[in-house]
């Protein structure tokens, strides 16, 4: 490999976190409100929507440097309904400052060449992607001390994320076994979709899988989903949040020891190491993929501990906090994990398929 920064400089590749400086709880931003609130997205205009299998955009491609991986959007059998991170991080330039504008060319683009480029695609071999613009939550509605400010602006992004999903159930899915996929404030949205929308509902029978990653999930969150502990387990759930070895996080005592960690590279719950060797391979910085073995992973806690990536430069690597890196890590793993539950979905469903 290439003397490489891929993972010192991931945040560069993912841009989630970004340009996110002196936004912290000593800035004070106008009260939220009807005026500062972008105007809603059409979900039957196919400009609102990130990703759809109809269209060629970013979920459909391939990192550099692959051997044999192929979009199979085209023949899936699933779908995937994924729910993108902050991507909003950086200073407003307009009127709406608590809520990004899904019609801002700027902030689409960063969206698409982030986030949908990056971890969307992770699933274009396992089913059809959508993956709708929502008016997220600005970066700062997490640290601001407007906390009522904040929730509106949460509760504006969900209300999206919703309409999003019935318009898809309404004229895309036709009772198509369904992952629900997401990263951070996406997963935020998801979880509080889940709990609306499948459990204990009877759309809990499509679920295949859903990758609540990126935000602390306890194992209890839900009334009928449960931890998916085995790597074909169906109808479950697998979260994880990922930091270097030995760190705790500032909010690791209220809120971080609580979560559930499903290990990626093993796909269950226990706190056995497991080596680098497991690792498949990672994408970095350019949308490449890295040799295989990049870094290894074990359950500590609520937290995904992780060594030092095992890359040329990695006595430089000094990150602590690999929130931005939470698919990309384990890139691989995820990509071919979720391939797997979708046959073990098809080969234990009793319903009868839309394409049956």
């Amino acid at each position: 490999m290439k003397r490489s920064t891929i993972f010192l400089c991931v945040s560069f590749c993912m841009g989630v976190i970004m340009g996110s400086a002196g936004q912290g709880n000593a800035e004070q931003w106008p009260a939220f409100s009807s005026d500062l609130t972008p105007p809603a997205p059409d979900y039957s205009r196919v400009e609102y929507w990130a990703a759809l299998p109809s269209i060629k955009d970013k979920a459909d491609e391939l990192p550099k440097r692959s051997k044999g991986l192929k979009d199979l959007q085209a023949e899936a059998k699933a779908d995937v309904f994924f729910v993108h991170p902050t991507i909003y991080t950086y200073k407003p330039t307009t009127k709406y400052i608590w809520n990004g504008d899904v019609t801002d060319i700027e902030l689409n683009k960063k969206v698409d060449e982030s986030t949908i480029l990056n971890q969307a695609s992770v699933f274009n071999a396992a089913g059809k992607i959508y993956a709708p613009r929502y008016r997220q939550a600005h970066f700062f509605c997490y640290y601001t001390s407007q906390k009522k400010d904040a929730s509106q602006a949460f509760d504006l992004a969900y209300n999206d994320v919703k309409s999003a999903f019935e318009y898809y159930l309404t004229h895309y899915n036709q009772g198509r076994p369904i992952i629900i996929a997401a990263h951070s404030q996406g997963t935020q949205h998801a979880k509080r979709l889940l709990k609306e929308y499948f459990d204990g509902k009877p759309l809990q029978k499509q679920l295949v899988i859903a990758y609540l990653i990126g935000m602390p999930t306890p194992a209890n969150y839900f009334s009928q989903i449960r931890p998916a502990i085995s790597a074909e387990q169906t109808g479950g759930f697998a979260t994880w949040c990922t930091y270097a070895k030995d760190y705790y996080p500032l909010e690791y005592d209220y809120e971080q020891y609580k979560s559930l960690v499903v290990n990626p590279l093993t796909w269950d719950t226990t706190s056995v190491y497991a080596d680098r060797k497991l690792n498949k391979g990672g994408v970095g910085l350019g949308y490449k993929m890295t040799s295989a073995g990049v870094v290894d992973a074990q359950r500590h806690g609520g937290m995904l501990w992780i060594s030092k990536p095992h890359i040329l430069g990695a006595g430089l690597v000094h990150t602590k906090n690999w929130h931005i890196a939470d698919y990309n890590l384990f890139w691989l793993n995820v990509r071919e994990n979720a391939v797997l539950r979708v046959e073990s979905f098809l080969r234990n469903y009793s319903g009868k398929l839309p394409s049956e």
